[in-house]
Order: C-alpha cells, then structure tokens, then sequence
C-alpha cells in the first residue's frame, strides 16, 4: 500500500467550522434522515459538496477523486471511497423535496449565529444556462425552459435564482430556483413571504430592480408592513418629468461610490437627490383595487450625465457616417429611388436609435435621381440632454423613516447582490450545469448557494475584525505588499496553499504551521487549525 504523504487542505478548517455554525449537516439530517446502516448521512454528503464547491469548483463529476486528494476524511470524517456519484445523486434527490426548509433554516441560523443585520436585504434574479435536453422535466421543480439568459447563451436552456443578500455584508440569507421562463416580477411577493419568516418579528426594507415595481407587489408589500426601495423603468417614467427640473435641482448628498474611492474629490461623480412632491399611484387590474400611492424620489448622477452623453454623441457620429454615406449613394443602383433611400434612412435611425433627432428630406434631382438632405435637431438633442443623469426610485416608506437622501443610501447598496452573483457563477463555478434531472439541478442549487453563505460569511468576519485598519490588509494574492481589502475570492485563494501530513506509523496527523497572509486570516477568521477536531471527526 502507498502511503500518502501529503494532503492538500486549503480552506477545509474554515469551511468546516462555519458549516458546524450554520448547523448544515445537522439541519439536513432532521429533514432528511438515513437509515442506521448508513455509512454516511445525507447531511454528510451535502457538507461534503459545500467543501468541495468553495475549495475546487468544477463540474460535478470526480468528487470521490478531490476527496482523497484534499484532508476531507481528517477534516470531516467521511472515506473518499463514500463520495461516489451514486451517493451524492441520491443525497441530492433526498434534499430536494425539503429545501424551503433547509434554506429557512440556514439563513435563520446565519442571521442568529453571526449577528447578521437582516433589516435591509437586496433581491435580484439571474439566469443558470444548462446543458441537455431535459425533455421530461420533474413537474414539481424549476422547468428548464427557453428565456432571456444573463450569461448571453440563447442555444441553451435555463433555469432562473432568485436571492436576497444582507446589506450587512453582502449575506445570502434566502435563495430560490425558478423555471427557466419565469417572469422576475411575479416571483417577488413568493420572496418577500419567506423573507419574513428568516428575518422573524424584524421589519425588514426589501430594495430590488426596476422588476420589483408592479402593483400586486406593492400592494402585498405594503400590507405586510414590508418596506421596499426600486427605481422606476425609464419607459415608465412621464414624458418631460426630468427635462422639467431646473438646472442644478436637488441637494447634494456626500457620497462616494466604491468605483471612485481612489480618486480624488474632483474626479468622483457627484449626486443630488429631491422628491417628486407628486409622487405615484399605482392602479390594480380592477377598478375596486384601492390604489397604492408612492413617493418618487429622484436622484441625479454626474456619472450617469456624462455616460448617457457620451453614449448619444457616440451613436450619432455613427449615424452621421451612415447617413453621410447614403447622402453619396443615393440615386446609385444600390438606393435607385426614393422609397430606397427612405428605407434605408429608416433602418440606420432605428439601428443607432437617432429617429427622434434625425429630421430628413428626399426630393427628386435632374432625370429623377433621389437627392438626401439631413440634419439632427439640436433642439431634441438639447431636451434629451437635460434628463442626463436623472432617474427615479419609488419607496413605500413615509417620509418620517426615511428622507429623500436615506431612500437614495440604501438603494444604492444594491450593488453587492451583482457581486455576489459574479462569485456564485465565478469562483463557484455554477454555471453551465449538466446534470439528469431537474430536481438534481435544484438541489444543486441550493448547495451553491450554501456555499455562497460561507463564503460571504468568511469576508464579511475578515472585514469586521479589520474594522480598525479600514479594512484593509497586505499580503493577499495579487496585490503582493499593496493594501486591500479581502474579498471571499482573495481569502480562498490565500487559504489553498495550506497542507497536511497524514497519520503515519503511530504518528497523529500533523499540519505544518502556516505563516504570513494564511496566518493572519486564521486568527482574523477565528480559526485554529492546531485543535484535534480538524484531525477527527
């Protein structure tokens, strides 16, 4: 027999512990228990995949083969051998029944055991592309169906996820799979129902996208006593509103944005908030729904100008081009007459999106030849460009809890949810899936996501305990002696050098004392990896 003489441990410690906290085994085990025979739990086998997402993500084939390459048998107690397909298939089939449960309990045990803030959470969909046919899907579970993939890959099916995050670092306490076409703006009040149940007898505010506004979910919202926080679709936005404002409307609020941290004060974008006095009313299918009356906050950014004007002068250069172009072929026998050059006029307005400003005329020049004139109204041009900046976010909170610059502050957190989303579809690696069934898909689902949790859990620990430095670090991987501040990408990384030395000839299980970056984000995380129970189970 070969001996091992070494093992990769990685992060495995860290991983292990905040599984123990989060009670992920135990919660699996009530739900779904095995019989006594059982070499391994169900609630084993689900720990064992969370380890395996956040230390080697990869397709989810050869766990057996990463187990005996990495400590999980001294970290967790289970033999490699017991992590063979056929077992973790069934553990997914087991799971997939309770997981409303499972998640319920998790984020509950998030919230309790780590002191997460649950008061502002921020919701967001995305797409999952999968490969294969899937032509008889489990009517019980999320449909891979045909949509509108994320990740631009319309030659695949989809299934859809749905997550709340914690404006308390970025904590993914509640996520839920949903058909591949099902529509973002009816899977809301499902969402906001469960989230009352994690965060318990705690209001909570709910900010979401521009897909969160809709009546049913604000009239639901409302009289559950949820708070919520939304921008409104441009498309719905009255005609003028913002062209109405004087130059310079609003109060500037003292904000940076993260982008900007670095730059200095006269290179960040500025903002200015005032609330539309007016405000909204949102009417029901049916004229005897009472009608849910909104504030409109509106909010200006500098950034947002200057983007939305380079954007349109961009378009309209290339339009000119064409434009110019066809001004020299008309008449030519690729636009011979008039109702050629008319057509094409028309498909280069709608391609560059410049028909609003584009003011033509086509007359007949010697022997009939189709003659162009064009220009661009400045005056439409002008009347667009002084809405640049500009967009509303309706709140149905009153104007006591929050004023117009609160309303902004915490929308603008919204920005961790997409973070959390480039990591879930990034370095756990969730997309594209291949698996049998659907309900298998499902419950991979909500490994990733438990997965997710610890990772965010572990950022958000490392950050809090460098509270008194910033938040900022040295050491981590790319950024060499340059300070920064850890993210859950970083951690891991910095974690996965760590190794162990099997027990041998008498001799326990050993792990060479880690040194540097690995040391200090142990002691920052709590962890001490000298303790026996990383050796046993």
């Amino acid at each position: 027999m070969v001996r091992v003489l070494e093992k990769r441990l990685g992060a495995l410690p860290v991983v292990a512990e905040f599984g123990r906290r989060l009670r992920i085994a135990e919660i699996v085990d009530e739900l779904c228990p095995v019989r006594e025979v059982a070499w391994i739990s169900h609630g084993e086998v689900i720990e064992a995949l969370v380890a395996n997402r956040l230390t080697a993500p990869a397709p989810l084939v050869r766990v057996e083969e990463w187990a005996a390459a990495m400590a999980v048998e001294e970290a967790y107690g289970i033999e490699p051998h017991l992590l063979n397909d056929d077992r973790i298939a069934r553990a997914l089939d087991a799971v997939a029944p309770r997981l409303d449960a499972i998640i319920g309990s998790a984020g509950a045990a998030a919230i309790s055991e780590f002191g997460v803030d649950a008061a502002r959470l921020h919701w967001d969909m995305t797409s999952i592309s999968l490969y294969g046919a899937y032509p008889d899907p489990d009517g019980d579970y999320p449909a891979p169906r045909w949509g509108h993939p994320k990740d631009r890959r319309p030659d695949l099916r989809q299934v859809q996820t749905g997550l709340a995050v914690s404006g308390d670092g970025g904590i993914p306490v509640f996520h839920r799979a949903y058909d591949g076409g099902a529509g973002e703006v009816a899977q809301v009040t499902g969402a906001m129902t469960a989230l009352k149940k994690i965060a318990g007898p705690r209001t909570f505010l709910l900010v979401g996208d521009s897909k969160l506004i809709s009546y049913t979910n604000a009239a639901a919202m409302t009289a559950q006593g949820a708070g919520f926080v939304a921008p409104l679709a441009a498309s719905r936005v009255p005609a003028g509103l913002f062209a109405a404002l004087p130059a310079g409307a609003g109060t500037e609020v003292d904000y940076v944005a993260a982008r900007d941290a670095g730059k200095p004060a006269a290179a960040r974008a500025s903002y200015r908030v005032l609330e539309d006095e007016a405000g909204m009313d949102l009417h029901g299918p049916r004229k005897t729904d009472p009608v849910v009356h909104l504030r409109r906050i509106l909010v200006y950014s500098s950034a947002n100008a200057a983007g939305q004007g380079k954007a349109r002068a961009a378009k309209l250069a290339k339009a000119a081009t064409e434009l110019d172009k066809l001004v020299r072929t008309a008449g030519t026998r690729f636009h011979p007459d008039a109702e050629a050059v008319a057509a094409r006029v028309q498909a280069i307005a709608a391609r560059r999106r410049a028909g609003k400003y584009l003011r033509t005329a086509i007359t007949a020049g010697p022997a009939g030849k189709p003659i162009l004139a064009w220009r661009f109204d400045q005056d439409a041009i002008d009347a667009d460009a002084a809405a640049d900046g500009w967009y509303a976010l309706l709140t149905n909170l009153e104007p006591g809890q929050a004023g117009p610059e609160q309303v902004f502050r915490r929308y603008k957190g919204q920005h961790v949810i997409e973070r959390r989303y480039g990591e879930f579809k990034g370095p756990l690696a969730v997309a594209p899936l291949f698996l049998k069934t659907n309900r298998r898909i499902t419950a991979l689902i909500t490994v990733i996501c438990l997965a997710l949790l610890i990772f965010c859990l572990a950022e958000r620990q490392v950050r809090k305990a460098l509270a008194p430095h910033a938040e900022m670090m040295t050491g981590l991987p790319g950024y060499g002696t340059a300070p920064a501040r850890p993210t859950g990408r970083t951690i891991f990384q910095a974690l996965a050098g760590l190794r162990l030395i099997p027990a041998h000839d008498g001799n326990p299980a050993t792990i060479p004392k880690p040194a540097g970056v690995q040391a200090r984000l142990l002691d920052l995380l709590d962890i001490d990896i000298s303790r026996p129970r990383w050796l046993i189970k």
